[in-house]
């Protein structure tokens, strides 16, 4: 079974077109007009192992958010689709990632009930700006906003960070190795991996 998704999204705001391959090797093509989620893209698409094909265009002369938004909800409903009944999957996945002074934690439960706890960053992160255009309050919206359409529950703490680059790029590689352990298939695993019967 394939899984793979590929959607898009229009709005007065933006225009997302995004592909997926959960199954893939981390090959990536990313074009959002905020050149720093770029790269946060970039990065979680490496480490996650997920193929990630996406262009945004958007009102990036108004400010970042919107093609930011969009982009992060159209990859956690890229998400939902690729894992489809969710069978056989781990379902859990953690990770602890350090990035020179940055160390994030990211811990990944691919339950079908969306909740996000995300924690950590030092005082004055969300006032960081990045790249000339991103902010640092963008990076817990990001989380929400994929969680929420994807359907998972998602906990990031940061643990410790100085540099807000640092911060953020920590925060995206451990969700991608969370992700990546969460969504990989287990030859033990028997159908969906709940006693209930369903995720």
């Amino acid at each position: 079974m394939n899984r793979t998704a590929h959607l898009t999204r229009e709005t007065k705001e933006s225009k997302v077109d995004l592909r997926i391959d959960l199954d893939g090797t981390g090959s990536y093509e990313v074009s959002t007009g905020v050149r720093f989620f770029d790269h946060m893209l970039e990065s979680f698409s490496k480490h996650s192992l997920i193929d990630l094909q996406v262009t945004t265009v958007g009102d990036v002369d108004v400010d970042a958010h919107h093609s930011v938004e969009d982009t992060a909800i159209v990859l956690g409903d890229a998400l939902r689709e690729a894992l489809g009944d969710k069978s056989g999957i781990s379902r859990f996945g953690d990770a602890l990632v350090p990035l020179d002074e940055a160390l994030a934690q990211a811990v990944v439960d691919v339950a079908g009930r969306p909740f996000v706890v995300h924690e950590g960053e030092p005082e004055g992160q969300i006032y960081a700006l990045i790249g000339g255009s991103y902010t640092g309050s963008l990076t817990r919206h990001i989380f929400e906003s994929i969680a929420h359409h994807a359907g998972i529950a998602l906990h990031v703490r940061v643990l410790s960070g100085r540099d807000p680059h640092h911060i953020v790029e920590a925060q995206f590689k451990a969700f991608a190795r969370a992700l990546r352990a969460a969504v990989e298939r287990d030859p033990r695993v028997v159908g969906i991996p709940s006693a209930k019967g369903a995720l």
